[in-house]
């Protein structure tokens, strides 16, 4: 042990390691934002409490290789993706565009055609695996000299120190130091909560069950969403084999509902959801294997302290009806990026507070508006009283008429307006 070294109790502690840049959570928004701050003279680290070997994704096309967890990615959303060099590997595994969305009413008439020819878009968005967006992330995070994996680790504590700098230990017993600590660890984010970070948050009383389905026709490349008094069912496309066509289902239920769905065994299940989708797609003919993950609003009050930024999930969730989670979370990643990457040329360090509240002044109104307009039209779909009804499938029919104002809802939906 070098002299003046720190120990505890006779034994020697390790130095902490230095980085500009500590991001916790490894998954889509943390490796995306790797890879964005990569290449602009930072050191980083990216630190996943779950082991990160990049397994090859499944060759086979059949109802069992889908995972289950599918995002559904904008326009927007693809291009960052292009930009962090992720994208073409993604779309060489298997992606599906869809080029339409269906949306309907159960409780009356009303529905809702999106077509990209409205807005002259190839596509209004892609279905993709989150497995597959990791992986090809992870390939690239394996190139960049500037980054530092460590995984399986946890984060045990973190503290700022009086020099602001970041101060984190954890469970292997190393000590890093950063400019900045960037929690991107999810929903139930233990940053957020080491850091003391409010939030504003309630259950939606929904559970969400995902699966993948063989359906006996076609998806014509469209996104079908059916809007049920139980919550909202979504049969987002997939990529077909032989014979076979498949869809991600999102599905979610009133929490009372939720174990008896779940308990059905594979026929009975395919029945109760031909039910619920009105045999849009033909027949339900098999299910893979069901999960169900709870739903809850969650907002924090500020993404940011001096040295710490939240993203994503670890910043806010919002109702899978509209898909808008992740594409949020990457809009998130970008513009984080983008001040700190800007800072750094003009010698600004990373976990400065004004630079930080930059990002959070881009960032929070826009998801605060798309949180509300989700939750809204969550609201909007259980009233079931006549006049509401009658009032929500008028407006319905009425807005499938309104191009202009079609257009505008699709270019917001699609991250370009």
């Amino acid at each position: 042990m070098r002299p003046g070294s720190p120990s505890v109790e006779g034994r020697p502690v390790a130095e902490a390691r230095q980085f500009n840049v500590v991001i916790i959570g490894a998954g889509i928004a943390g490796a995306s934002l790797a890879l964005a701050l990569s290449g602009a003279g930072l050191s980083i680290a990216l630190v996943e409490a779950q082991a990160l070997g990049n397994r090859a994704l499944p060759e086979g096309c059949g109802l069992g290789d889908f995972d289950p967890r599918v995002s559904a990615l904008t326009p927007r959303s693809r291009d960052i993706l292009q930009q962090l060099g992720a994208w073409d590997a993604i779309a060489a595994y298997r992606h599906c565009a869809y080029h339409h969305m269906t949306v309907w009413d159960a409780e009356g008439t009303g529905q809702i055609e999106f077509d990209r020819s409205e807005v002259g878009a190839t596509e209004l968005g892609y279905i993709v695996e989150n497995r597959a967006i990791v992986h090809a992330l992870l390939a690239r995070i394996a190139e960049a000299p500037d980054i530092a994996v460590m995984s399986p680790v946890t984060l045990q504590s973190c503290t700022r120190l009086a020099s602001s700098r970041m101060s984190l230990a954890l469970d292997t017993g190393q000590q890093l130091q950063a400019d900045l600590l960037v929690a991107a660890d999810g929903a139930l984010s233990r940053v957020r909560q080491m850091m003391g970070f409010r939030s504003r948050e309630w259950d939606y009383g929904h559970r969400a069950i995902v699966a993948t389905v063989e359906v006996e026709r076609a998806h014509e490349e469209t996104a079908w969403q059916r809007f049920l008094p139980s919550g909202p069912l979504a049969l987002l496309p997939l990529l077909g084999a032989a014979g076979h066509h498949y869809c991600s289902i999102v599905w979610s239920l009133q929490e009372d509902l939720v174990d008896a769905v779940l308990a059905l065994d594979d026929e009975a299940f395919c029945a109760e959801l031909q039910r619920a989708s009105e045999a849009r797609l033909g027949a339900v003919r098999a299910s893979s294997k069901r999960f169900a993950h709870p739903l809850r609003q969650r907002h924090a009050v500020d993404y940011v302290q001096p040295g710490v930024a939240l993203v994503a999930d670890a910043a806010h969730t919002i109702h899978p009806l509209a898909g808008q989670g992740i594409n949020l979370g990457l809009q998130d990643v970008a513009v984080l990026a983008e001040e700190v990457v800007a800072g750094s040329r003009n010698g600004v360090a990373a976990g400065q507070l004004a630079l930080l509240r930059r990002y959070q002044r881009r960032r929070k109104g826009e998801n605060l508006m798309m949180m509300s307009a989700m939750d809204g039209f969550k609201r909007l779909f259980e009233q079931q009283s006549l006049p509401v009804r009658w009032l929500r499938n008028v407006g319905m029919r009425r807005i499938d008429g309104m191009l202009p104002l079609k257009q505008q809802l699709m270019r917001r939906a699609m991250g370009l307006g």
